[in-house]
C-alpha cells in the first residue's frame, strides 16, 4: 500500500522486492505470506454488515492480487518466485502444495503464500505461522509499521513501551496485539521464533536477518 489510502504502490513492492532479492542473493531462503488489507481497504465499506465468511474470502482474494504484482517485481529483478494459493486456482497460479514448497525452496526460489489458510475466520498471522510450521522455517518474521511489540500502540501512546524480547507466553498474558493468539500459540507449540520489525524501514529485513536492527523477538 504504501503511503496510499488502499491498492498497491508498485514502488512500495519493488523496494521490498529489492530487500527480498538481497537476502535470497545472501542464501536465504524465504517464503512471504502476503496479506491483503490494502486492497480490501478499498471495498471495505461494502463488506461492511457482510457475512464474515465472504468478507474473509474477499479478503483472501486480495491477497493473491498481491502475490501476483510481488511475484512479477522479484522476477524483474532476476529472482525467481512462486506464488502458490491455499484456494486452489490454477490458471492464475500454483496450488500450495507443502512437498511442492519445499521443493522451489531448495531451488533458491521464493515462495509467494497466498489466500491465507484457504479458510475464513483465520488471520494472516496465523496462515504465516501455519506456513512457518509446514515449511520448517527458522524462523517467522513480521513485518509491520512499527518497529517492534510495544505495551500500547505508540501511535496513539506515545509513552508505550517497546520490547526488546518477551517470551510467548508473555504475549498471550498481556494480550499484546501485534499477532493474533491462535498465530503465537503455534509458533510456539512448533518451537518458531518469531521477529517483529518494521517493513516500512528501508533496509531493515537484511539488517534484521543479520541479527542487526530494531525488533522484538518473541521465543520460549
Amino acid at each position: 500500500m504504501g503511503d496510499k489510502e488502499f491498492g498497491i504502490d508498485m514502488n512500495m513492492v519493488g523496494r521490498v522486492a529489492d530487500e527480498v532479492a538481497q537476502a535470497v542473493k545472501a542464501g536465504t531462503q524465504i517464503a512471504l505470506v502476503i496479506g491483503g488489507g490494502n486492497i480490501f481497504r478499498g471495498v471495505a465499506g461494502a463488506a461492511s454488515g457482510m457475512d464474515r465468511a465472504n468478507a474473509d474470502q474477499m479478503g483472501m482474494l486480495a491477497t493473491i492480487m498481491n502475490a501476483l504484482a510481488m511475484q512479477d517485481m522479484l522476477g524483474s529483478k532476476g529472482v525467481d518466485a512462486r506464488a502458490m494459493s491455499a484456494i486452489p486456482m490454477p490458471t492464475v497460479c500454483e496450488p500450495f502444495i507443502r512437498s511442492k514448497a519445499l521443493w522451489h525452496l531448495k531451488k533458491a526460489r521464493v515462495v509467494l503464500c497466498a489466500a491465507g489458510t484457504g479458510n475464513p475466520f483465520f488471520t494472516t498471522d496465523t496462515g504465516a505461522a501455519l506456513r512457518a510450521a509446514e515449511l520448517q522455517c527458522d524462523v517467522l518474521l513480521k513485518g509491520t509499521s512499527v518497529d517492534g511489540v510495544y505495551s500500547d500502540d505508540p501511535n496513539k501512546v506515545p509513552d508505550a513501551k517497546r520490547f526488546d524480547s518477551l517470551t510467548y507466553d508473555d504475549m498471550l498474558a498481556r494480550n499484546l496485539r501485534i499477532m493474533d493468539g491462535a498465530a503465537v500459540a503455534l509458533a510456539r507449540d512448533n518451537a518458531i521464533p518469531v521477529i517483529v520489525f518494521s517493513i516500512r524501514k528501508a533496509g531493515e529485513l537484511n539488517k534484521v536477518l543479520d541479527g542487526k536492527g530494531t525488533f522484538t523477538r518473541i521465543d520460549v
